[in-house]
């Protein structure tokens, strides 16, 4: 095992931390996830950050600051955080869906795909689907002046 394996509990409690630490709005076990450096990329960005002209942040700092403005200002707005409780990963990379359909009627569809080492997430890319993606135009139209 090399130095930046990561063992299937660590992938297991980021599955299962992540979406409890989102779900409970616990912003400080969200970012003891995250590795100093790591990379955050969602469209999402742009419609909670609104000085941001990229969907990419790099750094715990700048990714703090994202889901402490996300989790403030879009309560509620994104879906019923259902999913099947199953996750794809290589020992190195996580993904799971929250998909479109639940057995409570539609929420927004979301891919999440982590880059892991030692443990922490070290880049993280968020894929949006149709529903989320009017979703998304909904918050813009909403936020344009």
């Amino acid at each position: 095992m090399h130095d930046d394996d990561n063992t299937e509990a660590d992938i297991r409690r980021i599955y299962e931390q992540w979406h409890h630490t989102v779900v409970s709005r616990d912003i400080n076990g969200l970012m003891a996830l995250y590795a100093e450096d790591a990379i955050l990329e969602t469209p999402l960005i742009l419609a909670t950050l609104r000085d941001k002209k990229v969907g990419m942040l790099e750094g715990k700092a700048a990714i703090h600051a994202f889901f402490d403005a996300g989790l403030r200002k879009l309560p509620g707005e994104l879906g019923r955080w259902y999913r099947t409780g199953t996750f794809f990963s290589n020992g190195r990379q996580l993904t799971w869906e929250y998909p479109r359909a639940t057995p409570q009627g539609d929420q927004i569809d979301l891919v999440e795909v982590m880059d892991v080492a030692h443990g922490l997430i070290t880049h993280h890319r968020v894929y949006w689907g149709w529903t989320g993606f009017q979703s998304l135009m909904a918050i813009s139209d909403r936020a344009t002046p």
